[in-house]
Order: C-alpha cells, then structure tokens, then sequence
C-alpha cells in the first residue's frame, strides 16, 4: 500500500500519482503555511472540493483521510502508521510548494519511506518545451508551435483499491469549515466545486461554446467561456480530460472556422501552461519585474484611486463593471481583466504589485504563474508584455466589446437608465450632464489622455 498526498488534484480520475498501482491511502493535509496564502473564496471552493473529492472515495469503497497540521511531520507520520511503503504526489510550480516538497522529501527520506513526485497538471513539464540552446522561452508565440505540436498523455485511470487502515483512521478529521480554518465567508458567491461540476461545464462547453470561442471569447456580456479556471487551479478536473474533451470537439466541428475556434481555447491552456514554465524558470517574477529597465519606473503611490479601482468607483464604467464582478462573483472576465490591470498600471500609474495582491485576495481562481503573468503582461513588465507605449483606452474598450453596455449595466446599476452610447462616452460628459443622469455614479477620478501620456514617460524615463 502507498499513500497519496492530495494537493491541487482534488479528483480521482485523470490523476497521474494517484494511478501508480493500488490499494492507496489518501491523504489530504490542511497546512498553515499554505493557508496564509489563502483567501476566503478560494478557501470556500477548496473546501466544496474536498467534500466532492471525499464523497468519491466512498462511492468506491474508501474514504479521504484529512488532517490538519505540518506535512513536513504529518505525512511521514501517517504513512508510518499505516506501514506504507511508499508516498506519492503531483507536482506545484509555486515557489512555496516546492520549498515544502523538499522539505517532506527530507524528512521521508529520514523515515526510510520512499517517496516519488510526478508532473500532472500540465500537458508538458515545464524544460520540456526550450529554444534551439535549451532555455526556457519568454515569447509565447513560439512557445506554443511546440506546445500544440507535442505528444499529449491519455487520461489515467483511477485506482482499483482505495483503503483507510483501522489502525489510522481515527488520526483523521472531518472537513473543518471555513471559521474553523480562520476564514470569514466570502462576499463573493462561489460557484459549484468538484469533478461533477467541472465535468458538466467541460461538457456544455464543448458542445457549443467553443465553436463561436474565437469570436465571443472578448465580449463579457457573451458568457461564451468555459468558466473552467477554478477547476483547473484545484485540480477537479484533470487537463488531459480537457484537452481530450477539446480534441473531440475539434474532429466535431463542422466547418473550418468552428475547428479554428477550438484551437483558440486550446491556445489559452497553453497560455497557461506557458506562465508556469516561466514560473519554473524564473521564481522570482512573483515580486519582481520579468523585463528589465535600466532604472526603476517611478510608479504612483495613490491611496485613494487605488481604493476607488478596489471598489469599483472610478468613473470608468467598464473598469468598475470587471471589479464589481470580482466582488460578487469572485471571478472576472478575461478581456476585462487586462482592461482593468492596464487601468491600474498606465492610468493611475500604481505598481502592477498592488492588483496582483488584490486578485490574490479576491479571486476564487488566483494561480500565482497565470495571475503573475497577466499582471506584468498589462504593465509591461513581463514576458512577451504589452508594449509600454500601448495604453488600453477604457472607453474604446467598452464600445468594442460591450456595445449595448449589457455587461456594465449588469455590475453598475446606477447607469441601468443611461443610453448605451451614452454610457460609453460617460467621461467626456459635462459633470452637471452626468449628475442628472446618475447622479449615485461617480465621475472619472483621472483624465485618460493625460495618464497616457504620463505612463508613456514614466516607462522612456525608466528605458534610459
């Protein structure tokens, strides 16, 4: 018997660690290093998650062991206790997880027990894909030729045999909730976690979605995404399920351009997995710039237009709409995630570390390689970035993409009356104009021309 160590692969099938051979004990540790890290939304999925990942061990005849506590004792503890003669785990890129990984490797190997890691929650590990010279790439382009091009591994099956011995079962805990771990509920309501869920938008997705994915992917009021991102970052569904799923899609297709619209989705897990091979490579972009300046850039310290951004009160309708949405639904849309980061970072000219921190804490979706990437590709800081002298206009952002304004008046209600073209040209209304039409509604907190202007010689004053 061996014992698996859960982490982000909360399922049973399409598991890499968990199919080496039966029976198995797993084992899933809640660890408080990990949790001040965390936050309550993705604390609350992760929980969920867990309750589904339990509920599937019973159906096949054996249960979850939890514990809580520092894996570094716990996990050579109970595979001590339950004589097993070996652990096993699915890989995390994060610079905490691997610090911690070693650290339990350490200390398995002082017990005696073998133990072995596999790489799972990515199509290709990361220094698998590298340049002609075998480094890693910074331009995704070119990263995803190979990428697509690649040999991709069938999904696993799930073990045959899952046991709980007698002898440890007792050492095991029920599921704490969110105040037992130290978490307030979360203000945003979370959606549905577990493989069911993410099997059931997996499957509505491909069946329409994803054939219209390359034309509606950029209009939020479209709801045309796989909303899979949760998912994938807890692992409740395996990516080679997804892609297989993806796959079946494509020889389904119709037409050519449906075929084409599939392999766009595609190319957003390979966006994915890009940042965690850059994450791999380059730890420190956590903290720091990818890109380097000759001098630092001298961003703004700005207090009160990073409040109004946090509470979607800054006069930019779809700017307040996409942080509205990450209140209530603790997810935003893709588009309007990269129009509110450029908001941010070339408008009130804050450091792109300030919204990666708030994401951290809102986002019931934050994986620290795709958020960091994101980040610093709107700054234009990081790799492949936006160019510094490409500034989002928010206003011809929401006209592209949100015409009627269906979106910006799902969030902000206080233009629900307000024509859409009107909406649209919200900031460049007489102030007396705007108050007789919404009068609970702020006005812009910053002129966009002349923060583009500024954020275009902040960044020529930090090139040198």
């Amino acid at each position: 018997m061996h014992v698996h160590w859960h982490r982000r692969d909360l399922r049973v099938a399409d598991n890499r660690a968990l199919s080496r051979g039966s029976p198995v004990l797993p084992v899933f540790v809640f660890d408080g290093a990990v949790l001040s890290h965390a936050a309550p939304p993705r604390v609350s999925f992760m929980l969920s998650a867990l309750e589904s990942l339990r509920e599937s061990y019973r159906e096949r005849g054996g249960d979850l062991l939890v514990l809580r506590g520092d894996p570094r004792e716990e996990i050579p503890r109970i595979a001590a206790a339950a004589d097993a003669d070996r652990v096993v785990w699915n890989r995390d890129y994060s610079g905490l997880a691997k610090e911690r990984d070693a650290d339990v490797r350490d200390a398995l190997s002082d017990a005696g027990i073998e133990r072995r890691a596999f790489h799972d929650a990515l199509l290709h590990t990361p220094g698998s894909i590298t340049t002609n010279q075998g480094d890693y790439y910074s331009v995704y382009t070119y990263f995803w030729k190979k990428w697509r091009d690649g040999a991709k591994d069938a999904p696993f099956d799930a073990p045959d045999e899952i046991v709980v011995p007698d002898e440890v079962v007792e050492e095991g805990i029920e599921i704490p909730t969110l105040a037992d771990l130290g978490f307030e509920d979360p203000e945003a309501e979370i959606p549905p976690a577990g493989t069911e869920a993410a099997r059931d938008l997996l499957s509505a997705f491909c069946e329409d979605d994803v054939y219209r994915y390359d034309k509606a992917r950029d209009y939020p009021a479209r709801e045309s995404t796989s909303r899979l991102s949760p998912h994938l970052k807890f692992g409740t569904v395996g990516i080679r399920e997804v892609w297989e799923a993806t796959e079946r899609a494509k020889d389904a297709a119709e037409s050519e351009d449906a075929a084409e619209s599939v392999e766009e989705f595609q190319g957003q897990l390979a966006w994915r997995e890009f940042y965690a091979h850059v994450l791999d490579d380059t730890p420190s972009v956590v903290v720091e710039n990818y890109k380097d300046y000759q001098y630092d850039i001298a961003w703004r310290d700005d207090p009160d237009g990073v409040r109004a951004w946090k509470d979607g009160e800054t006069g930019y309708p779809i700017v307040d709409a996409g942080m509205r949405q990450l209140r209530e639904e603790a997810w935003v849309h893709n588009r309007v995630r990269m129009i509110i980061a450029s908001f941010l970072t070339k408008d009130l000219l804050v450091d792109w570390r300030e919204g990666y921190d708030w994401y951290r804490r809102k986002l019931v979706d934050h994986d620290t390689a795709n958020d960091n990437g994101g980040w610093q590709w709107a700054a234009s800081t990081g790799t492949d970035a936006q160019p510094y002298f490409r500034v989002f206009n928010p206003t011809t952002q929401g006209e592209r993409f949100d015409p009627d304004a269906e979106y910006i008046k799902r969030f902000v209600p206080e233009l629900a009356d307000v024509p859409p073209k009107t909406v649209h040209e919200w900031t460049e209304l007489d102030p007396d104009e705007r108050r007789e039409l919404a009068p609970d509604y702020p006005d812009p907190i910053v002129d966009h021309s002349e923060r583009r202007e500024m954020a275009i010689t902040m960044f020529e004053n930090a090139r040198g």
